[in-house]
């Protein structure tokens, strides 16, 4: 229901009404309340497309473990629900074909069984045929498919263990590369060395899926991200590779696998596995079946049982996370719950905030130390358990959360964690001012275009989300650009990353709604004027791309190499509410279109006092995976709303946190 409240430059605005707002507050407080685990802590399911899943079938096969039926036929059911309406698979909900990831699915439901004549099988070859064969998956597909011996060594990047033992000074290194890239790449580089073979028991193949004899293909094709200079030399080394790479002394190779191993071992991490996501971990119990170490070699033992506790499995389906965001996940519940308020729900809260305390790194200096060898640890890991890979987003999130807590009750019991927090993040910005996620200089962009990096995210820069959230929570902290050099430079990175529209890159979520609302967030926070025309034209351009069901929605499509401007997309409860933290945080409290937007959220609620979200709106890598974080459409409305009624509520109609 909605009443005439009052009139802002000649035009009739409706105000939300508050009995139902507060109804909505509440169901959605109670709702979210009933995930909390039994220790304090919040975990959601984080699901991404049918790569994962897909590959621990084949994962399976590639050992010759005993087949599990009951889990295989929950995973296929998985996979034939996600088959897209053109054949193939796609990346997101309703998103275009994908080559890799529709080869690994037909692969991974021939394994389990399909047969080739089932109409969903022979709707995928036609698809994956249609798109020019397989012979267009990517570099990371090409080497499953080599395991396999689907295709030759001809038909991947030439990766020699020898890269273990180059000096920091070289071109290529692996403090240069990023996180994920630098943990996957260890292990697959002792394979690439060894060349194994998947013990395939049942001997299945898919050459039905090329339109050339698959041992025939050869390198892949420059990607759209890569430009022809770099790329011909790179290629050009790579060729060169290819000759000389047999003629390395063998004592050098063992030299070289010793040292990844030495690297493995060190970061093996328990069962929450090297960087605690799935590649790492698949390549390391592969790597160690090709060095002829058994199942219950203590490494990969553990290695394996890590990978099993990633499995999400339902009464008919089942799939495999790439890992997990409990931290994540506790933390943003926490500012959820902050905002909606009421003793008991604060105290929940602090119950999380409590779950995570412990979970600070201080006591080890993972890969970031590389480039930052003086600074102290302090970071929070994104999972359970990451120690060596804690990083920048999730850090600013529990920080402010803390900040929260310590606002309201006046306890010191934070202080340090706080403290701690904030060295290591204003320690790990980077030289143009902007913050990565997990490393620091991460800035040699000639290397996405090695033959390798053909998915273009071999790198963690510095970018505009990560940026603003490091911003924030200084700022939250008291800190301005008038009394903090990293607040100054921060904000003058994120001046010159504004796009003409008025919009900013969200590089770990979809996409720009999802930049914009962090930027918004982070200026209000450090001080900037609301009038200030770098917020006006991003609040404006907020209110433009509005859905005119009220609600506002972003398509994956957002991230191509020629965007041009926005890509709508059916509204999501996750993104509207980015929106309108966005634009309460710009001062546009009494914005229609913010009105709009949360009859939007209270119109979609459910009965169970939720919202149904089954589009993906977080980003893994930009045009190569997207994630669907379960737990966002648990958690963001809730905050928008209890934050629309919080500011009616006051005078100043400000915002006074960091995000």
């Amino acid at each position: 229901m909605l009443s005439i409240d009052k009139t802002i430059a000649g035009e009739a605005v409706a105000t939300v009404d508050p009995v139902a707002l507060e109804k909505s507050i509440s169901s959605a407080t109670e709702a979210l309340l009933g995930y909390r685990q039994s220790d304090g802590h919040f975990v959601f399911e984080l699901e991404a497309d049918s790569t994962i899943p897909s590959e621990y079938i084949l994962l399976r096969h590639y050992l010759a473990e005993p087949v599990d039926s009951a889990l295989e036929a929950k995973i296929a059911n998985y996979l034939r629900r996600t088959q897209g309406n053109h054949g193939g698979w796609p990346l997101v909900q309703d998103g275009a074909f994908d080559m890799s990831a529709s080869v690994k699915s037909y692969f991974a439901l021939k394994m389990i069984g399909d047969s080739v004549d089932a109409p969903h099988m022979v709707r995928a070859r036609e698809a994956i045929r249609s798109h020019g064969g397989a012979a267009r998956v990517n570099v990371f597909t090409r080497f499953l498919l080599a395991f396999y011996g689907v295709l030759s060594w001809r038909a991947v990047p030439v990766l020699p263990v020898e890269i273990m033992l180059l000096p920091t000074w070289s071109p290529f290194h692996l403090n240069k590369i990023s996180y994920w890239a630098r943990t996957t790449i260890v292990p697959l580089m002792v394979m690439a060395a060894l060349k194994p073979l998947a013990k395939n028991p049942k001997g299945v193949g898919i050459d039905e899926l090329f339109l050339q004899d698959p041992r025939s293909v050869g390198m892949t094709a420059k990607a759209p991200h890569q430009s022809w200079g770099w790329f011909t030399l790179f290629s050009t080394l790579d060729k060169i590779l290819r000759v000389i790479e047999p003629l390395f002394p063998k004592k050098l190779r063992q030299r070289a696998i010793d040292a990844a191993l030495a690297f493995t071992e060190e970061r093996l991490n328990g069962e929450d596995g090297m960087g605690a996501i799935y590649p790492p971990m698949a390549n390391i119990v592969m790597m160690y079946e090709a060095l002829g170490k058994g199942p219950d070699y203590p490494p990969r033992a553990v290695t394996r049982k890590g990978i099993e506790k990633l499995l999400v499995i339902g009464e008919h389906e089942a799939y495999c996370q790439p890992c997990v965001s409990p931290v994540w996940d506790t933390a943003l519940t926490c500012h959820a719950l902050a905002e909606a308020g009421g003793e008991e729900t604060l105290e929940k809260m602090k119950q999380g905030l409590d779950w995570l305390t412990p979970r600070q790194v201080l006591d080890l200096k993972g890969d970031w130390a590389a480039k930052a060898p003086d600074v102290r640890p302090g970071g929070w890991a994104f999972q359970y358990n990451n120690a060596y890979y804690p990083d920048l987003d999730d850090t600013a999130v529990v920080v402010m959360a803390m900040d929260r807590a310590r606002r309201a009750s006046g306890s010191k019991e934070y202080d340090q964690a706080i403290s701690r927090g904030r060295e290591w993040i204003e320690g790990l910005q980077s030289r143009d001012g902007g913050w990565a996620a997990f490393d620091v200089n991460n800035l040699e962009y000639y290397l996405n275009n090695i033959p390798f990096s053909d998915h273009g995210a071999l790198l963690d820069p510095p970018t505009e989300d990560v940026t603003a959230r490091c911003i924030s929570m200084l700022a939250q902290l008291g800190e301005t650009a008038g009394s903090n050099k990293a607040v100054a430079d921060g904000i003058a990175y994120l001046r010159r990353t504004q796009l003409a529209e008025g919009s900013w890159y969200g590089r770990w979520g979809l996409n720009y709604v999802y930049g914009t609302w962090s930027v918004l967030c982070a200026l209000n926070a450090a001080g900037v004027d609301h009038q200030d025309p770098m917020i006006r034209k991003a609040a404006a351009w907020l209110v433009s791309i509005q859905n005119r069901d009220g609600g506002w929605g972003e398509d994956a499509v957002s991230y191509r190499l020629d965007y041009k401007g926005f890509e709508g997309a059916p509204s999501t409860s996750s993104q509207t509410a980015w929106a309108l933290l966005g634009l309460m945080a710009a001062g546009e409290v009494e914005n229609p279109a913010v009105v709009r937007g949360v009859e939007y959220l209270k119109a979609t609620q459910t009965e169970k006092g939720l919202w149904d979200e089954a589009r993906y709106t977080a980003t893994g890598f930009p045009r190569v995976f997207y994630l669907r974080y379960h737990g966002y459409s648990k958690f963001f409305p809730l905050w928008a709303l209890a934050r629309y009624r919080n500011l009616r509520s006051t005078n100043s109609r400000v915002v006074g946190v960091g995000m």
